[in-house]
């Protein structure tokens, strides 16, 4: 019989596979365990028992598990700081008090104008949202993007996201699309008040009723539908172009015709138009240019001549910038982008000073950047470098853009691919340098995209891998690495991410995901010391939605019962569901929580120790008889539902001199545990017996033969527990 001992010292690469059993040539192997269940990885490698969640809010919503609220983070200041709950029809708002507690500020119905809030619970997972100030910003390619506003510290209210609008109304600043077939042309019966539009092909819908479309630079609201080629409108000003050619009069000497170059202009001799802020050109004055012209002959399709109203005494090309009051057919012709028949942004943030949206249902592609400092402003003009900007990621696939990220550039994920917005060295993007790189082909499913440890962690397309997106500077370019291949069976069909700054009260970052099954994961990662671990989250209910703020980690938990709770990851306390109540002559209320015949777990304190005192049956006053212990003098409990927190190592293993132990028949013989502040556990079975907290070595004396022999560890009972390793004594 021969013995080895075989150390684990360290739990740094969290949870794998059991894929990788044979892989006991690696250092992860060495340094990670087959289940961590409800452990927390700490910065120095050792196992922590998460905080228990503490009962904060019950939305009085019952469900099978399905999402019923998606959870954002509003920070307007460091001193008031929301969670923002987006469900059917309904946003509420949460405050995070100065000393700790969460309340309730507001809950919102309807917007401002009176109307139901648009939001549906059958696409809570694919809202997207961007904040700054007092405004978060909310998208979704069915609606309208919405604004939540905050109005004071306790009221919150929901309006549309509207477009600025030049002074006196004609113009409004938002950007336009051609999304008529080529050639089609547009033709409308007058230049003022109500008119009828007529296209040469196919192209309204009732749809469009609302929605603007311009006829050159002049706005026409459409407001009635009559069939796929004619709609009727009301023009906003008066029907005008402007001609994009610089000075395109030409005079001939001697003569009163004047050469107009005017692109692809879609008129007919006889045509009437009305010139507009023409100057001086050939000898002739202004005045005998402006005014009712009417077209004499077309030379080609971007020439033709009027008359003016004197003669030039030379041939030259003029005119300055020119307009034209005209209701001629043209293919210039162009409608809002964002609108009901076309669908809105799916995705939003804020990116150097600029409100950034992309991903409609017609242009899936398009991205779309205010002005600088305008965020309500999307208009385009003469490509000035705070002026807006329209993109579109056009490499050759369809690219649906889902998320958009501010990190060191404007990253952007796609259904297929992930892109981005290069930032150029002390130059900000501007109309002339801005442009859509694409780096790596996996596609993003719907979970927001989130930054730790220097890259942005996605999940691909289809739900099973999770990667980091992160700029390399030995290729110059982004890469997308998986970071979940050791822990794959983990990974089913994330919903929600979130990322905590020294969350769990531990000083590394560490983001948190909920699945479909109702289970959440842990991953921290140290890029300088290169690790990194996963860490599996289970409860007595099912996890839905999480978010962050700063190191606060919040989550939407159904419990047992199937009724939504919102709750706080906080507390050294083994407890989820947790309410912290004074004792009363020996009672506990717990009725705002709990309902007669429910079983609860009870930790007390008498102000100087808490202590476990055992599992509760809820009387049918909704309260907690503690009256078996009312000589120790205790004040408060905590009142939940006990969660078991697990380890099981991988299979202890050895390499010889004629090789692993793989699949051989051995024994572990005692186990070794060094823990902190450890009041119970059991080891393969056998439980620590303690009085008090204990910190050091503990001998755990075991028996058995097998293939396959791994050492367990487990606690059952709400109290604190930390596993800094084991020394395992191995026999064959």
């Amino acid at each position: 019989m021969q013995k080895v001992r075989v150390p684990i010292n360290s739990f740094q690469f969290g949870e794998i596979s059991d894929s990788m059993v044979t892989r006991t040539d690696t250092a992860v192997y060495a340094q990670s365990a087959s289940r961590i269940e409800n452990f927390i990885i700490t910065p120095e490698g050792s196992l922590k028992k998460r905080p228990g969640l503490k009962h904060i809010y019950d939305y009085d919503l019952t469900s099978s598990g399905a999402a019923q609220s998606h959870l954002f983070k509003f920070v307007f200041d460091d001193n008031e700081e929301y969670i923002i709950s987006i469900e059917h029809q309904k946003v509420r708002a949460f405050f995070l008090e100065d000393d700790g507690t969460v309340s309730l500020a507001d809950t919102i119905t309807t917007d401002t104008l009176g109307n139901p809030l648009p939001f549906d619970e059958a696409y809570l997972q694919e809202y997207t949202t961007a904040q700054y100030g007092d405004v978060m910003f909310v998208c979704h390619p069915l609606i309208k993007p919405r604004m939540i506003v905050r109005n004071s510290l306790t009221s919150f209210s929901v309006s549309d996201f509207d477009f600025d609008q030049r002074a006196d109304g004609h113009v409004t600043y938002q950007p336009y699309t051609d999304f008529q077939a080529q050639g089609v042309t547009l033709d409308p019966s007058g230049t003022t008040g109500s008119i009828t539009l007529t296209t040469s092909a196919d192209h309204w819908t009732s749809d469009h009723v609302g929605t603007i479309v311009r006829y050159g630079e002049s706005e026409v609201q459409i407001t009635a539908y009559t069939s796929p080629t004619v709609v009727t409108g009301t023009v906003v000003d008066t029907l005008r172009i402007r001609l994009s050619v610089l000075n395109p009069l030409r005079t001939i000497d001697g003569s009163a015709v004047i050469e107009v170059t005017h692109i692809n202009h879609g008129f007919s001799s006889g045509e009437t138009i009305v010139v507009e802020e023409a100057s001086a050109v050939g000898g002739i004055n202004s005045g005998n240019i402006n005014g009712t012209r009417t077209v004499t002959s077309i030379i080609d399709e971007n020439t033709y001549t009027i008359v003016a109203g004197g003669t030039a005494n030379t041939s030259e090309d003029g005119g300055g910038y020119v307009k034209l009051q005209t209701h001629a057919p043209t293919t210039d012709w162009d409608e809002q982008s964002w609108s009901d028949v076309r669908g809105y942004p799916a995705a939003v943030v804020f990116h150097q000073n600029r409100l950034v949206f992309a991903g409609t249902l017609a242009e899936p592609d398009g991205v779309w950047m205010s002005q600088i400092g305008k965020f309500f402003n999307f208009y385009i003009d003469e490509g000035a470098d705070d002026e807006a900007i329209s993109l579109s990621a056009a490499t050759g696939d369809v690219n649906e853009i889902r998320y958009l990220i501010s990190n060191r550039d404007l990253q952007i994920f796609t259904a297929s691919g992930e892109l981005y917005v290069p930032t150029y060295l002390n130059q900000a993007i501007t109309p002339t340098n801005a442009q859509i790189r694409k780096q790596t082909p996996f596609g993003c499913e719907h979970v927001n995209p989130i930054s730790i440890d220097g890259a942005t962690v996605f999940v691909q397309i289809g739900g099973k891998i999770v990667r980091e997106f992160l700029f390399t500077d030995q290729e110059d370019a982004y890469t997308s690495s998986p970071i979940s291949t050791v822990a794959s069976h983990l990974i089913d069909e994330p919903r929600c991410l979130t990322v905590a700054h020294s969350g769990f009260g531990l000083p590394d970052s560490y983001a948190v995901m909920t699945f479909a099954n109702g289970e959440a994961a842990a991953f921290s990662s140290n890029r300088a010391e290169r690790r990194a671990g996963w860490m599996r989250i289970t409860s007595n209910g099912q996890f839905c939605s999480v978010v962050a703020i700063k190191d606060r980690i919040f989550a939407n938990v159904y419990d047992e019962y199937g009724k939504l709770q919102l709750c706080e990851f906080t507390g050294d306390v083994g407890l989820d569901f947790y309410l912290y109540k004074p004792i009363v002559s020996d009672i506990v209320d717990v009725s705002d929580l709990y309902t007669e015949g429910q079983v609860v777990n009870v930790i007390a304190t008498d102000g100087t120790r808490e202590s476990y005192i055992g599992e509760y049956t809820v009387n049918a006053s909704g309260e907690v008889d503690l009256s078996a212990y009312a000589n120790l003098g205790l004040t408060n409990a905590y009142v939940g539902k006990v969660f078991t927190a697990k380890i099981v190592s991988n299979p202890i293993d050895a390499s010889l001199g004629n090789g692993p132990m793989t699949g051989a028949i051995r024994s572990i013989a005692n186990v070794v545990v060094n823990m902190k502040d450890t009041w119970s556990m059991s080891v393969n079975g056998r439980r620590l017996v303690t009085d008090s907290a204990f910190t050091g070595n503990k001998e755990f004396r075991i028996l058995g033969y097998g293939r396959d022999p791994r050492v367990t560890i487990e606690q059952t009972d709400p109290l604190p527990i930390q596993i800094n390793g084991v020394i395992a004594e191995l026999v064959f």
